[in-house]
């Protein structure tokens, strides 16, 4: 299959899973995750840099979807556009594409401007594109094609491609409170779920896949020394708000995902998981004892557990048609263990070879053996240099007396984590490898009792087979290393 068909696919199957889960037909914990791979998916497939999508936001669904340049104008797949929002189906006969929405025909023509919508012509701003019975229309019919087709309003913002079918739109407001350390508190008329990103300065927050939009005025001043202004921006389907402060920021989510809430991060205290004290016993909701396994350490205690993603049965990622995830992240994970060992730092390479751990099993391995962090590895096609993730703990956990809840035990433990966090991504840029750091809701961070981060390497520049370079793979490894005896260090002095 070529690679533009994988995304034409791609795109397909994620805006279904959005319909899907946008009208009920999954479990809500089925559907928390079916969320959270939807969005991984879109992020992945159409969140290149160089790569054009629109985003569409309706009740039934909301999602992104790739456009291409023909003849010097912006196209988009029109049976991708409705296939999320109703029954659709086209045919091609000859220059002629049928397309029908909920029982009501359309009618258009390759090379023509016109085109038959509901009985009655309609002209397109530049002719109807047919590609291998594939009907492209022009990006800017949009506004015009949708209303005539769906029969209701429709808004679209053509300089930041994205479409809002009805009255859908997420709002929010934003107010710096008056205590001590000050903090933004942004409430939204509806869960978000945004990709937050960090850096001396800033901190960004990206809504991939929510029709936010702006409060009223794009730039938003605070009376705050701390935090004295935000802004809102949106390009190429994504929506961004970016907020200025003199202090490192961190964001924590209350009011089910409602509200955000923004403050200085403060000062790390001393990690305590590097000592070798029984972790608080976590509930995983079930009776069941976490799964076992005969690798789990009975005695030793280490400083470091490496976590190379995926295995056995799963392969992860398909980097190139030779190339799986899975391989890339146990040798990397390899790599890593030795330079930390060269450190003297003790290690646990917790899967060794092609073997599959569940992520239960990966988070009761990793608070067996009582780490002071945790480092799970993961590499990916797209972008280049190391993406640095921490976890974003769902609120509303509670914890029963000694057991922790199972997807907030790392709640405690944040902090550190993103302590270690800066200091790896300073490492990196420091060895000239691109990096940054990022909060997700990733598993199995969640589960785990002690610091805990995500690596995810992506190639040095657009030659993705660079993944399994050696030299490139002890690069990172030794960049990694280095941070983390600095963590060590940083534990030591503080105890």
């Amino acid at each position: 299959m070529r690679w533009s068909n994988k995304r034409q696919t791609v795109a397909r199957l994620v805006a279904l899973a959005s319909r899907r889960l946008s009208r009920g037909r999954l479990g809500p914990a089925v559907g928390a995750f079916a969320t959270a791979v939807v969005l991984a998916t879109t992020l992945l497939m159409f969140g290149a840099p160089d790569e054009k999508r629109v985003s569409i936001y309706s009740t039934a669904a909301n999602y992104s979807l790739p456009v291409v340049d023909r003849n010097g104008d912006e196209y988009v797949g029109l049976l991708e556009v409705f296939e999320p929002l109703g029954t659709v189906s086209a045919r091609a006969s000859g220059p002629h594409w049928k397309f029908r929405y909920n029982d009501v025909d359309n009618e258009f023509t390759a090379g023509k401007t016109r085109a038959r919508i509901h009985g009655s012509d309609l002209d397109l701003p530049s002719s109807f594109l047919l590609e291998n019975g594939r009907g492209l229309v022009p990006l800017s019919s949009l506004s015009t094609l949708l209303p005539r087709i769906l029969g209701g309003p429709v808004t679209y913002n053509q300089n930041s491609r994205r479409m809002f079918i009805g009255n859908v739109a997420v709002h929010f407001t934003a107010q710096v409170s008056k205590t001590t350390p000050p903090k933004l508190v942004m409430n939204f008329t509806a869960p978000v779920n945004p990709m937050i990103a960090t850096e001396p300065g800033k901190l960004h927050m990206a809504f991939n896949h929510e029709p936010v939009v702006a409060p009223g005025s794009q730039a938003l001043t605070f009376d705050s020394t701390v935090i004295p202004s935000a802004s809102f921006q949106e390009n190429n389907g994504t929506a961004e708000v970016v907020v200025a402060a003199n202090v490192p920021l961190m964001a924590s989510f209350t009011n089910n995902g409602r509200t955000v809430i923004i403050e200085p991060v403060p000062p790390a205290a001393p990690a305590q998981a590097a000592t070798p004290t029984q972790p608080p016993p976590v509930n995983t909701g079930s009776t069941a004892t976490a799964p076992a396994s005969p690798a789990a350490p009975a005695i030793r205690h280490y400083f470091v557990v490496v976590d190379p993603s995926h295995g056995g049965e799963e392969r992860g990622a398909s980097l190139t048609d030779q190339l799986a995830e899975k391989d890339v992240t146990l040798a990397l994970g390899r790599r890593l263990r030795q330079e930390l060992e060269a450190r003297g730092i003790s290690t646990l390479l917790l899967r060794d070879s092609d073997t599959t751990l569940t992520l239960d099993q990966r988070a009761s391995l990793a608070n067996s053996a009582r780490p002071a962090i945790y480092i799970c590895v993961h590499a990916a096609s797209q972008g280049n240099g190391v993406r640095v993730y921490t976890a974003l703990v769902p609120s509303g956990a509670e914890n029963h007396g000694p057991f922790l809840a199972w997807d907030a035990a790392q709640a405690s433990f944040q902090l550190a984590s993103r302590s270690a966090g800066t200091g790896l991504v300073s490492e990196l840029q420091t060895k000239r490898i691109p990096a940054r750091a990022l909060i997700g809701p990733l598993r199995p961070l969640n589960n785990i009792t002690t610091a805990a981060l995500a690596l995810e390497v992506a190639p040095p520049s657009t030659d993705v087979s660079q993944l399994n370079s050696p030299a490139y793979q002890q690069s990172i490894a030794a960049a990694v290393a280095t941070g983390i005896a600095d963590f060590r260090d940083q534990m030591q002095a503080g105890r």
